[in-house]
């Protein structure tokens, strides 16, 4: 035979297999908005016969006809999604996947904000974490030979106890959950439990799935954090295992570098860093609901102060519930604002 003869039944022999060879095309959108519906569908590029499609979203199955199913996504949390799909054809099966992002229904709220009262903060107090627990503020600091934890008089700005980590750390986040104070790092991988009253260290607890600590508050079933994405975890109140998230997006991007959080009246109130502003998050699909912006905080503030423009910026958040106050103070900052947010008209 010659090799002009071998060649072309190569060739031939190449293209019936290629012919014969299926190919599956999942047909979803890459982004849809949580009111839409989600209609997903399954194809042969070249018209050959399936048998059936079985689909789900995140291994959890999705009911279809034939080849292609609809979802109402409205109850779903928003973020990323994986869409499977297992195709069933001539007594064998085939996975094809895709991504897919939902996203806000609504584009946030946007909030300004009145200055109801100001109060003395240390400057010296590089703000990780805020909270305001039965009268006294108590604050996370941070940076590697600077990190504490202490408790604050409001009124006064006078640190009445503080207990120093060790120069190891990286001080970030702190939140008060059943009598204890627990406390972030950053990029140490642990946290911290402390005996309220003593500040005496009881414990520590490791990051499980996520690589760092940013910011921490409670809802008073569980633990709530951040680790610099657009991620919110949520602890076991036991164990403080990370057992599961949501994440923060808009109707058209997700918002990462979440940072220093409060739980205010069933929602999520977050920090950005580097940035003057504050996001209110739905804690159960992460819809960012609101934005405040509250650069007008910084100029108040540069004007009894210098302040560097990247570093010290707005961070930290604490509620008074019983009395309905808000108050927010940053890095390096001598004073500490209660503040009133309003949707601006």
């Amino acid at each position: 035979m010659s090799y002009k003869s071998i060649l072309y039944i190569f060739i031939l022999t190449l293209l019936i297999s290629c012919k014969s060879e299926y190919k599956f095309v999942l047909k979803t959108p890459t982004k849809i908005q949580s009111n839409e519906e989600l209609t997903i569908s399954v194809s042969e590029q070249n018209n050959k016969a399936i048998d059936s499609v079985q689909f789900s979203i995140d291994s959890k199955k999705i009911v279809g006809n034939a080849n292609s199913a609809t979802l109402n996504i409205s109850e779903y949390t928003l973020g990323r999604h994986d869409i499977t799909a297992i195709v069933f054809y001539e007594n064998k099966t085939k996975k094809v996947t895709q991504v897919v992002y939902f996203m806000a229904d609504t584009s946030p709220e946007v909030y300004t904000y009145k200055i109801i009262n100001t109060f003395p903060h240390d400057k010296e107090a590089y703000t990780q974490g805020l909270e305001f627990y039965n009268g006294f503020l108590y604050e996370g600091t941070g940076r590697k030979g600077t990190s504490s934890i202490r408790k604050v008089e409001l009124e006064t700005g006078k640190v009445l106890q503080q207990q120093d980590l060790d120069e190891a750390y990286f001080g970030e986040g702190i939140t008060i959950f059943n009598n204890k104070l627990h406390q972030l790092t950053w990029q140490s991988g642990i946290g911290f439990v402390y005996d309220l009253e003593t500040f005496e260290k009881e414990k520590e607890f490791k990051y499980t799935k996520s690589r760092e600590g940013w910011g921490l508050t409670n809802n008073g079933e569980k633990l709530i954090k951040t680790d610099g994405t657009e991620r919110i975890w949520f602890l076991n109140n036991e164990t403080l295992i990370e057992e599961s998230y949501i994440e923060a997006y808009t109707n058209k991007q997700k918002v990462e570098k979440l940072n220093e959080l409060e739980y205010i009246n069933g929602k999520i109130y977050a920090n950005i860093w580097q940035k003057n502003t504050i996001l209110i998050v739905n804690a159960i699909s992460g819809k960012v609901e609101g934005v405040a912006d509250l650069n007008g905080l910084k100029t108040e503030i540069s004007k009894i102060q210098k302040l560097d423009d990247q570093d010290e910026v707005l961070n930290g958040i604490a509620y008074d519930k019983e009395n309905n106050r808000i108050f927010v103070t940053g890095k390096h900052w001598s004073k500490l604002y209660e503040i009133e947010l309003m949707i601006k008209e």
